[in-house]
């Protein structure tokens, strides 16, 4: 009866961005392992893990593709399909730049973060655990280097 922080340890993926042409041009692709959730603790981990949440024998890959972008340099409305335990629905992520600039090893860097609501059962994850917990707020932070 209380709220839980978790993440995905394994996540990869790629994006654009030039502040010189925002809002066209920008996107980002985020490829998920699910199986890599971790609350920090194990057997919760498991549950998660099982058919009643993620499937993820079933569903080991969870994406966001980006479809499109409205705002500008410093942040904006990210629009895209996110697939998640087999389906596939399209969400705006409320996005903002953290930063960006040289970093200590010579390379240029660019930070952003996001966030969203999700609802558990436009995704066919189902089980009831009340309803509080009917949907869920996610967040996605990424850092690039130029390329």
């Amino acid at each position: 009866f209380s709220w839980l922080a978790g993440r995905f340890d394994t996540v990869s993926g790629h994006f654009t961005f030039d502040p010189a042409t925002v809002p066209q041009g920008q996107s980002i692709t985020v490829e998920i392992d699910p199986a890599s959730v971790d609350t920090n603790f194990a057997e919760r981990d498991k549950h998660l893990r099982s058919e009643r949440f993620l499937d993820t024998d079933k569903y080991p890959k969870a994406s966001f593709v980006s479809s499109g972008y409205t705002g500008d340099a410093k942040g904006g409305i990210l629009k895209g399909i996110l697939t998640l335990h087999g389906v596939s629905k399209p969400i705006e992520i409320k996005v903002a730049k953290v930063g960006e600039g040289k970093d200590p090893w010579g390379g240029y860097r660019a930070g952003f973060e996001g966030s969203f609501l999700l609802t558990r059962s436009d995704f066919g994850v189902s089980y009831d655990l009340g309803p509080s917990a009917q949907t869920m707020e996610m967040s996605l932070y990424v850092e690039g280097i130029r390329q």
